[in-house]
């Protein structure tokens, strides 16, 4: 079911959509790196979409992390305006901007939902700190986005549920309407959904669970990361050696 940008906002809808769920129907959003992939998946029903920033800084030339904010900002923008279900973008750490300024890039850009990550350099970010910032965030914003705070202890080596769990409770009393633990072990989900009282999403490895198992483990929203945009460029691939080697294509 495609759900229409309602009068009080795309954020409103989207943030609907994470709630009132069965476990095993958590909420699917498929990553479009460009208007043309945005417009297959919502053409295919999903009633909402989340940007890849690895994804989108692939279809822009970039290795994953070296997009630059104009950059992403017009693609993003590009996205959004391609179709009419709600837009969430990932947008890394914020590409170095005050609250304030990159609130009002995200709000021009027209997404419904931001992933903002706690990673930084390799390294994890002082998570009071990136809370404080957060907070900053979520004032400029209002309600106006669906806030996703993107937890990096499994990706940046700390496995550790417990700090995983910190984190989360500090960005949630931020103002983030859900958190990302991204990479957390489908095993560790039904802890993390134990003790965080917002909307968990789960990143859907190729060779993981299904989308359905991973929501009852406790994921209400799923995710791919570059992982689409990747297939996609293999079935490219294929098809430039069909055309190399003179096969038919059609």
């Amino acid at each position: 079911m495609t759900l229409p940008h309602t009068a009080a906002g795309p954020a409103e809808a989207f943030r609907a959509l994470h709630h009132g769920r069965a476990p095993e129907d958590p909420l699917v959003l498929p990553g479009p790196w460009d208007a043309a992939s945005a417009r297959v998946f919502a053409e295919a029903g999903f009633p909402a979409l989340a940007t890849p920033s690895a994804g989108v800084a692939a279809s822009l030339g970039y290795e994953d992390g070296h997009t630059p904010a104009d950059e992403m900002f017009a693609a993003v923008a590009r996205i959004v305006r391609a179709v009419d279900v709600p837009v969430s973008a990932d947008l890394e750490g914020g590409y170095g901007l005050p609250p304030k300024e990159l609130a009002a890039r995200v709000l021009d850009a027209g997404v419904a939902g931001v992933n903002l990550e706690d990673g930084e350099a390799g390294a994890l970010r002082d998570p009071a700190a990136h809370a404080d910032w957060l907070a900053e965030f979520r004032a400029a914003v209002g309600d106006a986005l669906f806030l996703n705070a993107r937890v990096d202890t499994y990706v940046r080596g700390v496995p550790d549920p417990e700090e995983t769990v910190r984190r989360a409770r500090l960005y949630v009393a931020a103002g983030a309407d859900g958190v990302y633990p991204l990479k957390a072990p489908p095993e560790v989900l039904p802890v993390l959904r134990a003790e965080v009282d917002v909307p968990l999403n789960a990143f859907a490895a190729p060779d993981g669970p299904p989308p359905a198992e991973l929501g009852r483990r406790g994921a209400s929203r799923i995710t791919y990361g570059p992982h689409l945009q990747r297939r996609a460029t293999e079935g490219v691939r294929a098809i430039a050696r069909a055309l190399r080697d003179g096969r038919h294509i059609g």
